[in-house]
């Protein structure tokens, strides 16, 4: 069967800084800097280097794979793996620094939301650019508009301007012109972290039927359940490289998650310059105890757990938000908070400046497992500087053990939650068996 991508060593390699007092230069710094030094080049005058230090760092590296047409591939991995930077490669965003891929047909991508967007066009008038930026004629993207509009759900906005849509109409919108514009490629980067779960099931209706056309399909997701559901192939990065590749979706998973529970990250730290947003910049994201330190082993699910985010609010808003999202080890979202949970009364002021949030997770509810907490911050209703499991800061959570002292239940119980449920008879009549002693004779 003929290869829709054919990659062979591709990587991509980029270089740090490691000046803390290094700040991007106007262009005046720029010229002014280099009449520096061909003044002093012309009077022989030798040229001081840069003082700046780098380190390279590639951030894929060696990989190459076959995926055939009409195959439905899913790239998973932890954050910063490579998987964004794969898709980038393959949607031509950015060149390989080493290797080559040959990638046949019409390729359509949804990578970042707007990504490929006008904000000051209109919605009708960014299908409209997207198709032609597709090579469709007028006429074949007209046909396909009213379908497009109704999927995304946005027909009283078509004729507004994208930068009044919220993030959910963007995604929307994005998505629906990838899958209806006819790609022979589609290539999709959490496509499943944004957009509410009945979007999320058109999605995966649609992405199907795009599977069934013929249709080649490559999509990154932190969703394990939508992969194996989904794809006919997975494909495994770690630290850019590639660890697995195959037919066996669920083997590919399996694999990931055991790598995953051995390696899992209970503390984040900001480089620097991750998330350099002009409201909110996060510096730390820990998981902590009771006395305030860093988790460093897998906790019980009956001890207290707490969630510190460190941060500089820079300009204070009084719509900002700022909460967490719990996703288990296959990706389903579990819940959500944020600050305001609760009365107003109780909630944690806010300010310009350096803040400390810590939220205490609920007390025996998740089961034993592992878990991934991402940031979410975002204002209003539906504008995100950091969309939960979509690249933002994460960590994750190993629960092992304490369960309640019934005798029944001493490991995982079956289901995604496993809340401590008191029981009582109508009469107050109590068992006589005692924990510890409970066995077939005393049933």
């Amino acid at each position: 069967m003929t290869a829709a991508i054919s990659a062979r060593g591709l990587s991509k390699r980029y270089f740090l800084r490691h000046d803390r007092d290094w700040v991007s230069p106007t262009l005046r710094d720029v010229l002014s800097a280099q009449l520096r030094r061909a003044v002093r080049a012309l009077a022989g005058r030798p040229v001081p280097a840069s003082q700046t230090a780098s380190e390279e760092f590639w951030a894929l590296r060696e990989v190459s794979f076959d995926l055939a047409q009409g195959a439905r591939l899913g790239v998973i991995g932890r954050n910063g793996a490579g998987k964004s930077t794969l898709l980038k490669l393959l949607s031509r965003i950015t060149e390989p620094s080493e290797g080559t891929f040959e990638l046949r047909g019409r390729a359509a991508s949804l990578l970042e939301v707007g990504t490929g967007f006008h904000p000051e066009l209109s919605g009708r008038e960014n299908v409209f650019l997207n198709g032609a930026i597709l090579g469709m004629s007028r006429e074949q993207i007209a046909r396909r508009l009213d379908e497009i509009v109704a999927f995304a759900g946005v027909e009283r906005f078509v004729d507004t301007p994208l930068k009044r849509y919220s993030s959910g109409m963007y995604v929307r919108l994005a998505f629906s012109v990838a899958a209806h514009l006819e790609p022979d490629v589609l290539i999709l980067d959490e496509v499943f972290a944004v957009g509410d779960a009945d979007f999320q099931k058109k999605c995966l209706a649609k992405m199907n039927n795009l599977g069934r056309e013929g249709r080649t399909l490559l999509f990154v997701s932190h969703n394990l359940g939508a992969v194996e559901q989904l794809c006919t192939e997975a494909l495994l990065l770690e630290g850019g490289r590639l660890a697995a590749h195959s037919r066996d979706v669920a083997g590919v998973v399996h694999a990931y998650l055991s790598r995953a529970s051995t390696c899992a990250a209970t503390e984040w730290h900001n480089a620097g310059t991750d998330f350099p947003a002009e409201w909110f910049k996060p510096l730390r994201v820990a998981l902590t105890g009771a006395t305030g330190a860093t988790l460093s082993r897998a906790a019980r699910r009956d001890e207290q757990i707490f969630l510190e985010i460190d941060a500089e609010i820079t300009d204070y808003d009084p719509q900002l938000r700022v909460g967490y999202a719990v996703h288990a080890e296959t990706g389903e979202l579990l819940y959500w908070s944020e600050y305001t949970d609760g009365p107003a009364h109780e909630w944690p002021r806010l300010s310009s400046g350096r803040i400390l949030l810590r939220a205490e997770l609920p007390h025996a509810l998740l089961n034993e497992g592992s878990y991934r907490i991402s940031l979410l911050v975002g204002f209003g209703e539906g504008e995100w500087l950091i969309h939960p499991g979509a690249g933002g800061p994460t960590v994750d959570l190993e629960l092992r053990g304490g369960f309640d002292a019934s005798p029944r239940w001493t490991s995982r119980r079956p289901g995604l939650i496993a809340p401590d449920v008191r029981w009582t008879r109508n009469d107050g009549t109590v068992s006589p068996v005692v924990a510890g002693t409970l066995d077939r004779g005393t049933r």
